[in-house]
């Protein structure tokens, strides 16, 4: 809800500007004020002097009607608006957005950075698929009306579009009929019409290139009349023929006139006729029951009779002031004569009250920025004036914290100068502090390795009986294995580190040779190691030897082997990237196994303990 009581809904037409000042009355309804409308004539409908000419009839309309707001929302012109209607696959919320981008880069002329768009979902088929109306105008275009705006003293809020504002209008004054069959409004401009669908919450709509400028510009023609003098007759002589026979009008303008109209109008319903088989074959509709016009054109002389033989339904004047609260001081005669085309002035009027079934904006983010700017700019120079006062004072505040700190320094050198004098010997403390550190640290280290070899023979004591155990259960029979030789690998220094060699030569790899199936293509033991540090173990290699028990089981001695190295990878005094084992090697003769084992430790033991 606005700050300010009333409201201005400007509807800039191809051929008339259209004006309303609303308030909101104390049911929270709309209530019309006042209004005003103003002719554009042929230079209002040409871009190079469209600008000037809607600037200055603007301009004029509000001195005349004493227009108390600031507050706009406008309706750019049909003509300047492309609009479609477009289908989307069902998909997720969050997809949404991307997917109806990529149908505006798809489906709009322009290039999407130089248009302002917006989107509205309408509706889904029985299939779930999404029905979105799709708007864009040029970016230039909206930033005219924003000068314009700005040239009246105004501060437009919203850039609205015909279909959108016409829906919003209708079902607000007519909603009752939705549940009644198919209502169709034709919306006849100055350069195009509008044909909106309204069915059971459905919406759709489309624009059509045919507008009564076409009446007033063939008319021109023919009888050799400027554009301006031609559409003074058309409004004053005007009507549309009936056709067949029938006694011509004795003036001569007037039976021209007719004549061309009947053929816009035929035009116009080939339109109609086509975008109503469209509508019912596409979009799933019904036959329209009855038929509003609206629009300027609209009210030329026999318009509904014409339209009401073609279609052969009931056709009405749209009245979009059916449900709006009129002020007293309003002329309801007068109102009367042009209400039809006040359906999407009252429509951007309504956008100001609750939520609208159809809520477009295609303000573009430079005009929003600009807007913005122009009602900071006051707050800016403001904001000026008091950082040059601040500046002032500020130097005068400069200047006494530094007589304030020279005396201050003076004070403090005189309390530093004895504590300076203690620093050297605190740093003398400290250092000695952190040798004494250095050297308890050492003998820690040293304390704690003397159990480390013990524990890790354990672990290995504790590993082979393991294995056993559970060969023994895996295989339903003794197994027997232990360690014959135990090597530690000693490096001297990180430069002269060699990898521990192999206790038996052979293939790399343990399951190639019992015939569990080709090596891998990079075995564990190939890997690259990190060389050790000087004087440390952290390697070492045993001899693993076993009872051959394959006359009882042909793989006893592999799982044997495997059991132990499982053992060992689970093992927290040995790590996985250094754990390789030996291909297997029977001795002849006798009744036992070998198999060699290469082990890293996961903390190194450093042999270099000492204290300096």
């Amino acid at each position: 809800m606005l700050n300010s009581k009333s409201f201005i809904a400007i509807d800039f037409g191809a051929g008339t500007l259209k004006l309303a000042e609303f308030e909101v009355n104390e049911v929270g309804g709309l209530k019309l004020v006042q209004y005003g409308t103003k002719s554009l004539g042929l230079e209002g409908a040409q871009e190079s002097t469209r600008e000037q000419v809607v600037l200055r009839a603007l301009q004029e309309l509000i001195a005349e009607r004493g227009v108390r707001s600031k507050i706009a929302n406008v309706c750019a012109p049909g003509f300047h608006v492309f609009s479609k209607f477009v289908k989307l696959p069902p998909v997720d919320t969050g997809k949404v957005g991307q997917i109806i981008e990529y149908e505006a880069r798809q489906n709009v002329p322009f290039p999407l950075e130089e248009v302002a768009w917006d989107y509205q979902i309408v509706g889904t088929t029985a299939g779930g698929e999404l029905e979105v109306l799709l708007v864009a105008i040029k970016t230039d275009v909206v930033d005219g009306l924003f000068r314009v705006g700005d040239g009246s003293g105004l501060k437009l809020q919203l850039v609205d579009v015909s279909p959108a504002a016409l829906c919003n209008s209708f079902r607000y004054n007519y909603g009752d009929l939705e549940g009644e069959g198919c209502s169709m409004l034709l919306d006849i401009g100055a350069k195009t019409s509008n044909l909106l669908f309204f069915e059971k919450g459905k919406f759709y709509s489309r624009s059509i290139n045919i507008g009564a400028n076409a009446i007033t510009q063939d008319f021109a023609n023919e009888s050799k009349l400027k554009f301006n003098e031609a559409e003074v007759a058309k409004i004053e002589k005007g009507f549309v023929s009936l056709g067949g026979a029938y006694e011509e009008p004795e003036d001569p303008q007037a039976a021209a006139v007719s004549k061309i109209a009947r053929q816009v109008m035929t035009r116009l319903h080939i339109q109609v006729n086509q975008t109503i088989q469209f509508y019912r074959g596409q979009q799933g509709g019904t036959v329209p029951q009855r038929l509003f016009l609206s629009g300027g054109a609209s009210v030329m002389a026999y318009t509904a009779q014409f339209f009401a033989e073609k279609l052969n339904i009931p056709v009405d004047y749209f009245n979009p002031f059916r449900n709006v609260q009129i002020d007293p001081s309003v002329n309801v005669e007068d109102l009367s004569r042009v209400a039809h085309s006040f359906g999407e002035v009252v429509g951007l009027g309504l956008r100001n009250l609750a939520h609208c079934p159809v809520e477009l904006n295609l303000m573009p983010e430079t005009s929003i920025q600009r807007q913005e700017f122009q009602q900071k700019k006051p707050f800016l120079i403001a904001a000026m004036f008091t950082l040059v006062a601040i500046v002032f004072a500020v130097g005068w505040f400069h200047g006494k914290v530094v007589s304030i700190k020279e005396t201050t320094l003076d004070e403090l050198k005189q309390k530093v100068q004895p504590l300076m004098a203690k620093q050297a010997t605190m740093r003398s403390a400290q250092t000695e502090l952190q040798n004494v550190k250095k050297q308890t640290d050492k003998i820690s280290e040293l304390i704690s390795a003397r159990r480390y070899w013990a524990e890790v023979l354990n672990e290995l004591r504790r590993i082979v009986i393991q294995a056993e155990t559970k060969t023994k259960q895996k295989l339903d029979t003794d197994v027997g294995v232990w360690i014959e030789t135990f090597s530690p690998h000693v490096a001297e220094s990180a430069a002269g580190f060699e990898q521990p060699g192999r206790f038996l030569p052979g293939q790399d790899d343990l399951s190639g040779l019992m015939g569990f199936g080709p090596p891998p293509e990079q075995p564990v033991d190939s890997a690259p190691s990190a060389p050790p540090g000087e004087n440390e173990i952290s390697m070492i290699s045993f001899l693993c030897r076993g009872v051959d028990r394959e006359s009882v089981t042909p793989n006893a001695n592999s799982e044997l082997a495997f059991a132990l190295k499982a053992e060992l990878e689970a093992s927290p005094y040995f790590t996985k990237e250094g754990l390789s084992l030996e291909p297997i090697v029977k001795d002849e003769g006798a009744i036992t196994f070998s198999f060699g084992v290469s082990a890293k430790l996961k903390k190194p033991f450093n042999l270099k303990y000492g204290l300096d």
